[in-house]
């Protein structure tokens, strides 16, 4: 009987921070700045993301922006800060020759261009991400 009350509660406790996240996303290390820009992924500057899994860099956040197709529908963005020393000067995280990892080659970080979670190196933080929305024809990446 102890074990289904410790879960149930787990379980509301993860909702709660789920739900509590998606209303105001603070990072952790990386600071907030404003981020509300469109682009329409299928035009011809931007090729790379016409494809699934293509990416492109944009101006914008703290050091710029990441933007990956994931599927037809889907896209991620990325502040191209690292989470673990964001303010070393020209310093920003790359998507790697294989397509599937986000690098920083000043701290050795390395993160999964899906969730942004750590993969491998000295950084604690996901990634920063920033919301999206598809409709099809146009892409908003906005916090």
């Amino acid at each position: 009987m102890k074990s289904k009350f410790f879960l149930f509660w787990t379980l509301c406790a993860v909702c709660l921070s789920l739900i509590s996240g998606c209303s105001g996303y603070e990072h952790q290390t990386i600071p907030s700045v404003n981020v509300n820009f469109t682009i329409y992924p299928d035009n011809v500057n931007y090729q790379a993301l016409n494809l699934i899994g293509g990416h492109e860099y944009f101006t914008g956040g703290v050091k710029g922006i990441i933007v990956y197709r994931v599927d037809q529908s889907t896209f991620v963005a990325y502040d191209r800060a690292c989470p673990h020393d964001w303010g070393i000067d020209d310093s920003r995280l790359v998507v790697d020759e294989s397509g599937i990892l986000i690098r920083h080659d000043t701290c050795g970080s390395v993160f999964n261009i899906l969730d942004g979670s750590v993969i491998s190196g000295p950084s604690r933080f996901p990634l920063k991400f920033y919301k999206t929305r598809y409709n099809g024809l146009k892409l908003r990446i906005y916090n």
